[in-house]
């Protein structure tokens, strides 16, 4: 079986049905990472979609390094558009002082599934914070490949996390400790 660069090549030469494997290969972890940064499972699969269309589309300018990165870095700003626009929208309703729609029973179930500190530590970090978290927590990534997805160096990638790291654990014990207060 060929690998991701051999197909690569190969759709860039005019194969472009090999691409059908590139999204069988990436469709679910993308969907699963666009999911766990928009938090939304509508969102994440129409994200999927327009990602992979994206990947396509600029195929031809692609470069041989690392498809995943290159990849990855094509949904995280994809998925920081989403959620630029979502709160603009939102800024916009709260002018309008339109009413605020429902949390979805998705939501609602997700709200119930992360414990209270945890879930406010995190609508705390900045989505640039939650996105390092995820792709070296649930996305399993390097250092070098968070570097890549979000063009800086191996060393600021990885010094951006531990200040993450650092700035969430702080804003848990926080929460933990109003929490203890509250019940004493």
């Amino acid at each position: 079986m060929d690998s991701t660069e051999e197909k690569i090549k190969r759709i860039q030469a005019g194969e472009a049905h090999l691409f059908s494997d590139i999204i069988r290969l990436y469709q679910h972890r993308i969907y699963l990472y666009c999911y766990r940064l928009l938090n939304n499972r509508e969102e994440a699969e129409d994200a999927v979609q327009d990602v992979l269309i994206k990947a396509y589309q600029n195929i031809g300018k692609y470069k041989p390094q690392a498809f995943t990165s290159w990849l990855y870095k094509i949904a995280y700003h994809h998925c920081l558009n989403q959620l630029r626009r979502q709160k603009f929208q939102s800024q916009i309703r709260k002018l309008l002082r339109q009413e605020v729609t429902a949390k979805s029973a998705e939501q609602v179930v997700e709200n119930r599934l992360f414990s209270g500190p945890v879930a406010a530590a995190l609508e705390k970090l900045k989505v640039e914070e939650r996105n390092l978290l995820i792709l070296r927590i649930f996305e399993d990534k390097s250092f070098a490949e968070i570097g890549e997805i979000l063009g800086v160096s191996t060393e600021a990638a990885r010094k951006r996390y531990e200040r993450t790291r650092v700035k969430l654990k702080i804003v848990m014990e926080r929460k933990e400790e109003q929490l203890w207060a509250r019940v004493n």
